[in-house]
């Protein structure tokens, strides 16, 4: 058959329906228009593999336009890669990472840390997912210590996993006392440009103005088909980047297409326009449901995530009509995310189903 937007012959078959939308995750959207453009300007002939490649050494100047002229981008496969990659260049075996109890680093990605880096976690309870330097002290200590895995980085998320935000200050009084105690800070930025457009502010106020030495960049949830990147901010903070890339398998062969991706998203505004339009969803999906009767929602809406305790059975009915996931199985709390393609008419018929349900279950 013909693709009839390209014109180009395809066996393959559309198995979804494209109209479907979810709140369950940023990560279940499809790829904006303009990268997928853009991937197409990639494609044809011949460039060398694994990174050098014309679009993979444009792209450092891309990213020096936001981060500062010492910014180098790494680009990898996924956010766990990205996490692992970073922290182990930034690590020596016997070295520690702080973070909070919360983080994505510490709760979802599987003991890759752990595992693939070799790495001990510092998990520090936090009420809001922020780590603050006085709750950073109650992991960084016993330094000299033989017997106890030496506290070397702190890494914060940038919106949090709660969906909550530092301000470029709170990010920088971090880095100062993480500086002062001979430790680094890694900023885990799945959804870094959510937060830069919810504080409306430039990438680099709240990462290399702040102090900020290394972090993730998140691209997927951005509108990307797929790819991170790991951003050195200070070379004096990683080791032997290049091959822990490598033997943690996210070196794409084909990079230029991770690379022209990014080059989409960062040369103009584009990632401006989709986290603006994530979390201007977000907040009206709050605003929407927030008179609904017996729906509470516990945390501030900051980014793009809206969170939700709901009455009797509504969450289950609901789930049947849009998929979402519960947060937090002993409260009841469950996480709504919404993403660059989220429309004004997917939340208003999200909300009119959480109403239905709701009324249905009293």
């Amino acid at each position: 058959m013909t693709d009839a937007t390209s014109g180009v012959r395809t066996d393959a078959v559309r198995r979804h329906d494209p109209s479907l939308k979810t709140f369950a995750s940023d990560n279940y959207a499809g790829v904006h228009p303009e990268v997928l453009a853009a991937i197409a300007l990639a494609n044809g002939g011949h460039q060398i593999a694994y990174g050098d490649d014309v679009y993979t050494e444009a792209l450092q100047e891309t990213f020096r336009k936001h981060f500062g002229p010492a910014a180098e981008a790494w680009p990898v496969f996924n956010g766990t890669g990205a996490n692992v990659v970073a922290l182990r260049a930034m690590t020596a075996h016997w070295e520690a990472v702080v973070c909070a109890e919360s983080a994505h680093i510490h709760t979802d990605e599987g003991g890759a840390p752990e595992r693939t880096a070799g790495l001990k976690l510092l998990p520090v309870a936090t009420p809001d997912g922020k780590l603050t330097p006085e709750l950073i002290d109650r992991q960084a200590w016993g330094f000299g210590d033989e017997h106890r895995a030496q506290p070397k980085v702190v890494s914060i998320t940038q919106t949090t996993e709660l969906g909550t935000l530092y301000t470029p200050e709170e990010i920088r009084a971090i880095c100062e006392h993480a500086h002062g105690l001979g430790m680094l800070v890694h900023l885990d930025g799945a959804r870094i440009t959510n937060a830069a457009a919810a504080l409306d502010v430039p990438l680099r106020a709240f990462t290399t103005d702040a102090g900020v030495d290394v972090l993730s960049f998140g691209g997927t949830k951005a509108g990307l088909m797929f790819g991170e990147a790991v951003v050195v901010l200070d070379p004096e903070a990683v080791r032997g980047l290049r091959y822990l890339r490598k033997s943690a398998m996210q070196l794409a062969s084909k990079m230029r297409f991770v690379s022209v991706q990014f080059e989409a998203l960062l040369a103009g505004d584009l990632w401006l326009r989709n986290a603006r339009h994530a979390n201007a969803m977000a907040r009206r999906l709050a605003e929407a449901v927030r008179d609904v009767p017996g729906v509470e929602i516990p945390r501030p809406v900051e980014a793009n995530a809206v969170f939700a305790i709901l009455p009797g059975d509504a969450a289950e009915r609901l789930r049947k009509r849009f998929r979402f996931y519960t947060w937090n199985e002993a409260t009841g709390e469950v996480r709504w995310m919404t993403a660059f393609d989220t429309t004004e008419a997917d939340v208003d018929a999200f909300a009119a189903a959480l109403a239905e349900e709701v009324e249905f279950s009293a």
